[in-house]
This record gives structure tokens, sequence and C-alpha cells, in this order.
């Protein structure tokens, strides 16, 4: 994985709990660089896990939810530091449906060697959209956190349901509904 996701990940952290405490849960956290971490990097998904797990840890929170809360803040670094994926779109279901065609095209070259997940949309209804999800990666909630934030950055209010299809766990589906 891109080092920026693990130097955002840090950033939000020592945002909720503090310098010197992210600096001790990483510590102990064991893993493979100590914790430095660069945003041109390239790390396991494992080190990401292992971190999420020592907060959750640390703070209580189950690991789920601090994925979700860390999709909204990564949306957040996106719009600040690429909003050209952003100006032209006039709601989530647009930005979710670029997602694959744009902005993965974009990714790959800047960085030919990332390995992203897929997403596949489709439109059930003009405020209904299902969209797969597909990574060998366990960051299911976290690509849910990320479409909540989508929601809210363009001021809409919805439903999200997620469902992990199991004989393809690599697959979650995402039903999303906008209140009419």
């Amino acid at each position: 994985m891109k080092g920026t996701i693990f130097v955002e990940l840090i950033k939000m952290a020592e945002d909720a709990f503090g310098e010197n405490t992210v600096d001790n849960i990483l510590d102990k956290a064991e893993l493979e660089n100590g914790g430095a971490f660069t945003s041109v990097g390239n790390y396991p998904c494992s080190e990401l896990v292992k971190i999420v797990i020592a907060f959750s840890d640390h703070s209580g929170i189950d690991p789920d939810t601090l994925q979700r809360m860390f999709g909204h803040w990564m949306l957040s670094h996106f719009v600040e530091n690429y909003p050209q994926f952003f100006n032209d779109k006039k709601d989530a279901f647009s930005l979710l449906e670029s997602i694959e065609g744009e902005i993965h095209v974009e990714v790959r070259k800047l960085y030919p060697e990332a390995e992203l997940p897929t997403f596949v949309t489709e439109r059930n209804a003009p405020n209904q959209m299902m969209m797969e999800y597909e990574s060998p990666r366990p960051l299911a909630a976290f690509c849910h956190g990320m479409i909540e934030a989508a929601l809210e950055h363009f001021k809409e209010e919805g439903s999200i349901t997620s469902k992990i299809n199991p004989a393809q766990p690599n697959i979650t589906n995402f039903e999303i509904t906008l209140q009419s």
C-alpha cells in the first residue's frame, strides 16, 4: 500500500490521541519498520491492520469503527489535495462512479505499481446505487467510511448497508440509498 495511507492514519491518530501517545502505541505494535513511514513508500497492508488494532486496543474503539473514521479522514485529505476529482461532480453517486474509470486511471499513471481495489457501480434507481468493492485487503469498513464521507461532502443523507459474499470474501457489496 502507498505510504500516504499510513502517514494519514498516523496524522489522524495524533490528532485524536496526541503525538507522544501515538509514538508509544506504534512502539508497542511491533511494526516491521518501527513505525517510520513516508508518503512515497510502499508497505504491506498487514502493517496498517496492526496499527488499527493497536489504536483500537488503546482507545477501546472497535477496529471497524476506526477504519470508518479513517475513511472520513482520507476523503477530506483527497478533497483538499486532489480537488480536480471533486470539482465537476454534482453528487456522491457521480464521485463513486468515477473511481474506477477516472480516479484510479490517474493513480495508475502516477503509481504504476499501485495495487488498487476494484469498484463496480450500478444505479438501480435515481436514489439507489449498488457498489461492489473487491480487494484482498480487509478494508471494507474503510471503504464504508469513505462512502459516508462522500455523502456528507455533497450534503446528502442516505443509508449504507454492506454485505460480504461468503463465497467470495474479497468482495463486499454496498447498497447506498439516498433519502428523498
